[in-house]
């Protein structure tokens, strides 16, 4: 008795083996499954005990390498280089940056293909696009020295310092440097996207007109 209810109890269990396989082999196999996006997936496969949202990993990862360029390069070879020398080194080290380093990340957070370029200035993929992203760099920078000298003017410091007005005058340090720099980065992008929500807007207008 007890031999033919184990047998009954395999056979149960390989008929609920083999309906749960020709299930799977069926969705495995279906032509007419509607594809999912990589984002939708991420909703259910993702842990939701803590999430960041995407404008605060962008914001994070913006400042952290300018902050960075800004100790490595302009602390750490301050001492060797100066004035416009130092500017153009570091221009390119924030360029090169940019284009390697903070738009590949960026593009790892992306969802949907593309979706990050709004928070980038250049967004093409090409091996020119490091000398764009260079001469963008030496703008922001230049906005964000222009930015530390009318600071100091409006402290009472004289730019071109003597050694008691020294102390007194506002440096450059990695933090300020990274938080000043993504600023501009930003204002840049949002007027850029602006400036294409216009011309877009003009050119559908323009496009009615016509028909």
């Amino acid at each position: 008795m007890a031999e033919k209810k184990q047998k009954k109890e395999d056979r149960s269990a390989a008929s609920h083996y083999n309906l749960k396989t020709d299930a799977v082999e069926r969705l495995v196999n279906a032509k007419d499954a509607p594809e999912v996006s990589e984002k939708e997936i991420r909703k259910y496969t993702a842990r939701r005990k803590f999430h960041i949202p995407m404008w605060l990993k962008i914001v994070l990862v913006k400042f952290w390498f300018a902050g960075a360029v800004c100790y490595f390069f302009l602390w750490g070879l301050g001492i060797y280089l100066q004035g416009l020398d130092l500017m153009v080194v570091l221009a390119i080290g924030l360029g090169l940056a940019t284009d390697l380093m903070v738009n590949r990340f960026l593009r790892n957070f992306e969802t949907e293909k593309g979706e990050n370029d709004k928070w980038m200035m250049v967004t093409v993929r090409k091996y020119w696009s490091v000398f764009l992203n260079v001469i963008y760099s030496g703008i922001l920078l230049y906005c964000v020295f222009q930015t530390y000298y009318v600071a100091n003017v409006f402290m009472g410091v004289d730019p071109n310092v003597d050694s008691t007005q020294a102390e007194s005058m506002l440096g450059v340090e990695p933090i300020l440097f990274g938080l000043l720099y993504m600023g501009f980065d930003i204002l840049f992008i949002f007027v850029k996207r602006v400036l294409k929500n216009i011309i877009r807007d003009a050119q559908a207008k323009a496009s009615g007109i016509r028909k």
